[in-house]
């Protein structure tokens, strides 16, 4: 929704002198582009610090010359745009998208006669976008690409957090701190670090009808070059309708808590397209016939221990609603878990769906239903309709899907533009049906949230499910303050945190690396509208007194903030409630014990909060007694500042009162 009138104004110019450049709105960013010897480049600086030095721009083609050298720059069109917009649901109710606009229409004459590309930039205070578009013309129709030769030539050899490309399923991995020449061919985002402090995250946005981009470092340099996710033929990109690339973008700012709060993605976004979304795209905690079966209590297909019964359903719809939980996700509900040949449309025997949401319904719970495809695309889209429908039908308005498999029907990747076009699909048929999506196993975010609201989490991350069943223990202490300045840069992530109960009888070598108190930590700091508490409810029910944080806190946020941060080490995100004065903190640490310093100066002067304080008790741990938690109350106000000790892994949650 606009709140503001967009300051627009335009210009034409006529091929002049290289180079070309146009700055952000506060003046520290300078873009520069230049054609010299008829390859196209860019370069970028801030404050004066060269941040990329003159980077190639250009794409490789099928059976048709290159978009890579002999042009010219045919004209030069500017804009300014400067607007606040809300967001249906996030992390903040306001966000504004201010930048200065430079496109660049280029002509190779001699290369191919009469074709004519542009290269747009866009300028922030925080960063910069470019991508490329294709006039439909005569010497130039549909199209294959076969590679992006854009280059990201650093300064320097910064320090670098990312995953590999290949070799990682659904981008569930840990993100490995590596010089940037070191790190091989590697998804976005890529965080990085400079030796000044500066910091980076390169990614991409609007992510349509496209592939996804990897990036490939240059050994022996500073150089990262873009790497199309291909089709099975190769072919990386068919260009027919969609005449535009997505975005690529790059977040500069002075540390990784302002780096953290950019919004350039989003910005990069179309406004929103769906009609009526607030009615359906409600953020709301849940819980989730889940947990049990990676503990083995119970199971996904139908027998003497299937978890997704009417009565066993009825059991979570009465924990939530007496627990302010939105919504109870179902797993294990339809044929056929045995042969993973699944049905959209036919339930078990033992679940009656139109039961559980009359009684749902009477009881303010949501039914959140689960379409699993297993990879299986053909399958899954010849029944997409009916199954959205009859969720519809049943008045549902939530559906996690998944796609457990290698390849998409055994031989596309995720990422691919067969996967991108595929998840695209799905996004709009929910919309129609009225129907919010949480999409696990899915190529990484590109900030489609903000034109498709109803996309309100997806996974694309090593969540807490690793806890459960990887045969190395678990997520490592580092992982979740590693998280936010890494995959959270792309959009929320359901990661389904706080669980409670710490061994595991199903696989004792492997459990949750934190304390309890970081468990309710991670509630906050991880950002999701549709956020999950893992744990089967029995757990929450043993542990009152801690499961109180969780019973209070919302999921969306007017305002959020990071008093501190450093990656990989500690995190402390403050966040206060949309509609509210309170406002709710999570400060969590990684492998090293430390005292978390938290300046209150957020809160509003002249007023008096009552603080609820949930810690890590004496001698709190994650690798030896994770449990003890000690909560407490004081009053505080903008000028206080808690100093709290946080164990091994351990953290705090604060929920922050306006008296």
């Amino acid at each position: 929704m606009l709140i503001s009138s967009a300051l627009l104004f335009g210009c034409t110019t006529l091929a002049g002198a290289n180079p070309l450049s146009v700055e952000s709105p506060d003046g520290s960013i300078r873009l520069q582009f230049d054609t010299q010897d008829g390859v196209p480049t860019y370069s970028v600086v801030r404050n004066g610090k060269i941040i990329l030095n003159p980077s190639r721009l250009g794409l490789k083609l099928k059976e048709l010359p290159d978009l890579t050298e002999g042009f010219t720059v045919k004209s030069v069109e500017r804009d300014a745009h400067d607007e606040n917009w809300r967001p249906v649901w996030g992390e903040e109710a306001e966000i504004r998208d201010h930048y200065n606009e430079m496109r660049v229409n280029l002509e190779q004459k001699e290369v191919a006669p009469g074709r004519t590309v542009a290269v747009v930039f866009r300028v922030f205070d925080d960063g910069i976008g470019f991508r490329y578009e294709f006039p439909r013309q005569e010497a130039l129709q549909d199209f294959a690409i076969m590679d992006e030769v854009t280059e990201f030539a650093f300064d320097d050899n910064h320090t670098t957090w990312s995953i590999p490309a290949e070799g990682v399923r659904f981008y569930e991995a840990l993100f490995r701190e590596l010089p940037l020449d070191e790190i091989g061919k590697v998804s976005t985002p890529v965080t990085i670090r400079c030796a000044d402090g500066t910091h980076m995250a390169l990614h991409e946005a609007n992510l349509t009808d496209y592939a996804a981009m990897n990036v490939q470092a240059v050994p022996g340099g500073n150089t990262l070059t873009a790497s199309l996710t291909p089709w099975q033929s190769g072919e990386k990109v068919f260009v027919t309708n969609v005449r535009v690339s997505p975005w690529r973008t790059l977040i500069i700012a002075d540390n990784a808590g302002d780096m953290t709060l950019s919004r350039i993605m989003l910005n990069l976004n179309e406004p929103c397209a769906v009609e009526n979304a607030e009615e359906f795209c409600v953020p709301q905690k849940y819980i989730g016939v889940w947990w049990c079966y990676h503990m083995k209590t119970a199971t996904w297909e139908a027998g003497e221990h299937h978890g997704a019964t009417t009565e066993n359903v009825k059991r979570y719809m009465d924990f939530a609603a007496r627990n302010n939980f939105g919504g109870v996700l179902v797993e294990g509900w339809n044929h056929d878990w045995a042969t993973w040949d699944f049905s959209f449309t036919r339930p078990y025997e033992d679940f009656d769906i139109a039961e559980l949401n009359r009684y749902g319904r009477e009881n303010g719970v949501a039914l959140i239903g689960h379409h699993e495809t297993g990879g299986k695309i053909a399958n899954y889209e010849s029944q997409m309709h009916d199954g959205m429908k009859l969720y519809a039908d049943n008045g549902m308005h939530y559906v996690k899907t998944g796609y457990v498999g290698d390849m998409l029907d055994g031989k596309e990747l995720h990422s691919s533009q067969f996967g991108v076009r595929h998840y695209r699909n799905v996004i709009e048929t929910a919309a129609r049906y009225g129907l919010a999506i949480d999409n696990h196993e899915p190529v990484i975010p590109t900030g489609l949230q903000r034109t498709y609201p109803n996309l309100m989490t997806q996974e694309g991350v090593r969540g807490q499910e690793w806890d459960a069943w990887c045969p190395e223990g678990g997520n490592p202490p580092s992982h979740t303050v590693t998280l936010p300045f890494t995959r959270g840069l792309a959009g929320p992530m359901d990661f389904t945190p706080v669980t409670f109960r710490f061994d595991n009888p199903v696989m004792p070598q492997t459990h949750v690396n934190t304390t309890l108190a970081k468990q309710l930590a991670l509630f906050v700091i991880l950002y999701s509208p549709l956020q999950m508490a893992s744990d089967e409810i029995e757990n929450y029910m043993a542990n009152p007194e801690p499961f109180q944080f969780v019973r209070d806190c919302p999921t969306d946020w007017e305002k959020t903030l990071f008093p501190e941060a450093e990656i990989g080490k500690y995190i402390t995100t403050a966040r206060k409630e949309k509609g509210g004065d309170t406002w709710y903190v999570g400060s969590a640490t990684g492998e090293d014990a430390r005292t978390a310093v938290i300046n209150l100066n957020f809160l509003d002067p002249g007023a008096t909060y009552l603080a609820t304080i949930y810690r890590d008790g004496e001698g709190a741990n994650y690798d030896t007694d994770p449990y003890p938690v000690v909560i407490e109350q004081k009053e505080v106000t903008s000028d206080s500042i808690l100093s709290i000790p946080q164990g091994r892994s351990g953290g705090c949650a604060i929920k922050l009162a306006k008296i």
